[in-house]
Formats: structure tokens, C-alpha cells, sequence
């Protein structure tokens, strides 16, 4: 067991160390790595990705934004607020849905007011995030909101929304 543990901090360390080259990869002129290194710093959870990830939110690519903004959800610093808020604005699909999933996992209650919209996107993939984000944030506001979806065409927001309302405290309604 105690080689177990040894090689798990060996391999904590390495991907540690390899962080600043990520953050360097962040700049790259190849979309692939860009991709690679916004998915890698979200991975390894390490603090120093947090600004270079919120720089990232402005890349010329949507999947690297979509990339930094789940990974700054792994991270959960709420220095990433602010930035996944104005990200939720992007015309892109996935971006809005990875700024919502993240703000969820960073459970800052300032996001509430800015993800509630979300809730009548015309994709219900980001109406589910939605729903499910606002469950997180467990803030009282976004119950009727989310009342409102109890009846959406598709399943999976009408999963989300109550499971978020259960969350919120209230009982399940169909």
C-alpha cells in the first residue's frame, strides 16, 4: 500500500510541475493545444490556471472557451465569477452551458440573477445546466423560475428542474 500512496504522489507532482507549460500552451497559435491545455488545467485543479483560464474565456475558439470555462469550474475560484458571468452572454451555445455548469460548481449566489434567463434558452441541453446550476447555488429566487419548467417538452430539464427544486427545499411536483 505504501508504494500505492508513493506513486500517487509521484504522479501529483509531475502533473504539478507540468502547469506553467500548460499555462504556456494557453497562448498557443494551434487550437489543439489550446484545447488541450485549458481541459489539462481544469484536470490538475491548480490555482496559477485560474487567471490564464479566465483569459481563455476570450479565445478566438469556442471549444477552448467552453474548455476553460468547465475547467474553472473544477478549479472553484471564485476569482472566475465575474468573467463566467459576462461569459454567460456568448452567443455560443456551449459556452453559455459551460459558464453555467461552472458558476454552479462555484456555488456564488451573485450568479442566480444571470442564470435564471438561461431558463427559456431555446436549447434545452442549456436549459437542463441551467436548472441544475441554480439547484446548486441554492438560492430561494430561482424557485418559481424554475416552477415554470415543470412542464418543458423534454425530459431532461424536467429531471433537472426538479431535482433542483428538491434541492431548493421544495417538494417534488410533476
Amino acid at each position: 500500500m505504501d508504494e500505492e500512496i508513493k506513486k500517487i504522489y509521484a504522479d501529483m507532482k509531475a502533473r504539478i510541475s507540468e502547469v506553467p507549460g500548460y499555462i504556456s500552451l494557453l497562448k498557443s497559435g494551434r487550437l489543439l493545444e489550446r484545447r488541450k491545455a485549458a481541459e489539462y488545467l481544469g484536470e490538475v485543479g491548480d490555482e496559477r490556471g485560474v487567471l490564464p483560464l479566465i483569459d481563455a474565456l476570450k479565445d478566438p475558439s469556442e471549444t477552448v472557451q467552453y474548455l476553460a470555462a468547465k475547467s474553472l469550474g473544477m478549479i472553484a475560484d471564485r476569482r472566475a465569477v465575474d468573467p463566467l458571468i459576462e461569459a454567460l452572454k456568448s452567443e455560443d451555445k456551449w459556452v453559455r452551458l459551460g459558464a453555467a455548469h461552472a458558476l454552479g460548481l462555484i456555488g456564488d449566489k451573485k450568479a442566480v440573477d444571470f442564470i435564471i434567463p438561461l431558463l427559456d434558452d431555446p436549447h434545452h441541453d442549456l436549459r437542463a445546466h441551467a436548472a441544475w446550476a441554480l439547484g446548486k447555488l441554492g438560492d430561494p429566487r430561482a424557485v418559481e423560475p424554475l416552477k415554470r419548467l415543470l412542464n418543458d417538452p423534454k425530459e431532461d430539464v424536467r429531471t433537472e428542474v426538479r431535482a433542483a427544486l428538491v434541492a431548493l427545499g421544495e417538494k417534488s411536483s410533476t
